[in-house]
Order: C-alpha cells, then sequence, then structure tokens
C-alpha cells in the first residue's frame, strides 16, 4: 500500500480486522505521516477497550470449534467437512489468539472520521464498547447500527454495502437516520 499512500485511501476492518485497520491507520501515520481519509470499523470495541477475561484461543478443540459456531460467522459447510476444518483451525485459533492477546498502547487521536458499525444484536460487542470509538478520533465519528449480530455483515449484506458505499462516497458533515432499519447517531 505504501506507493499508492499519496492518494485519498480509506481502511475498513471487521471485527478483529477493525483492530488491524486502526493500527495500520496509526502505523501509517507515524512513518509517512498520512492518514486514511476514513476509518471504518465494525464489530469490535474501541482498542483501548478490547480485554478478553476468559481467552477463548487456547480452549481444547471441541470447545474452540462449539464458541466458533456460535458466534454465526463461519459458513457451516467448514464445519461439515473435518478434513477441511483440521487444516483451517490452527489458522482461525491464531487469528484469535492475535485478538485476544492485542495490547493497546495510547498514542494521540487520529485526524480522520471513523465510521462505527455494529449489529443491533450483538451478543459479543455492545454499544457502549463501540461508541469508546470516538476517542480514537480528533474528528467526526458516526456510529451505525444495523439488524442481525456480530456478523451482520452476511444476514444483511446489501443495507451493509449500501452503508458502506455512501459513507466511502462521503456524506453531509451532520448525517443522522432512523428508519427502523438502521440507525445512527453522530458521536460528539
Amino acid at each position: 500500500m505504501v506507493p499508492f499512500l499519496q492518494e485519498p485511501f480509506a481502511l475498513y476492518g471487521h471485527s478483529m480486522g477493525a483492530s488491524i485497520a486502526f493500527e495500520t491507520a496509526r502505523l501509517v501515520r507515524r512513518r509517512y505521516g498520512v492518514q486514511p481519509q476514513r476509518l471504518l470499523v465494525s464489530s469490535c470495541q474501541a482498542p483501548q477497550r478490547l480485554h478478553f477475561a476468559l481467552p477463548t484461543y487456547d480452549l481444547p478443540d471441541a470447545e474452540f470449534i462449539e464458541r466458533l459456531r456460535g458466534l454465526n460467522g463461519t459458513p457451516q459447510p467448514l464445519f461439515d467437512d473435518r478434513r477441511l476444518l483440521r487444516l483451517m483451525l490452527p489458522s482461525i485459533r491464531a487469528d484469535v489468539e492475535l485478538l485476544q492477546t492485542y495490547e493497546y498502547l495510547a498514542d494521540a487521536p487520529l485526524d480522520c472520521p471513523i465510521t462505527i458499525i455494529g449489529g443491533l444484536r450483538d451478543e459479543v460487542v455492545k454499544v457502549a464498547g463501540l461508541m469508546s470509538w470516538r476517542q480514537q478520533t480528533t474528528a467526526q465519528a458516526i456510529l451505525h447500527l444495523l439488524p442481525g449480530d456480530h456478523f451482520f455483515l452476511n444476514a444483511h449484506q446489501q443495507l451493509f454495502l449500501e452503508l458502506l458505499t455512501t459513507e466511502l462516497n462521503a456524506h453531509a458533515p451532520k448525517y443522522r437516520f432512523s428508519n427502523g432499519q438502521k440507525v445512527a447517531w453522530v458521536i460528539q
């Protein structure tokens, strides 16, 4: 991405990817003096709140797989194919370990707006954890809640893609809507 940093760019990440997008934005700012035009994060607590009292990455395989099923984000065919599951499990476990052992280091907030997206029925990431992203920017933070759980982007793909497109195409400075399908707030 380094050769393209002189162009406007945005970063998006879902769940663990949100932490990666955030840390990428901070790294690019530190090393190259640029920031994304917008950081978009979904289904992830703000990095300063990421803490796992009961990590799951080191559970025995059977328990780990059941926790994975409970998130509703892994396609059922992976669970049905024992060979594929055995092949993928170490990578999935490593991803979960990366997230669950992440250590936030305080730094100056980003100067780009942050779009925060969550699922209305997410039992993993609560609204308070989403709203705390506000502390990571000196610019505007907008919270959108969409129908669904932690993986709302699978169940409500069209709605999610419309929202993502709107955010990436930039919008009015004060943006607020509610139509029963989706809710958004500007967090002051």
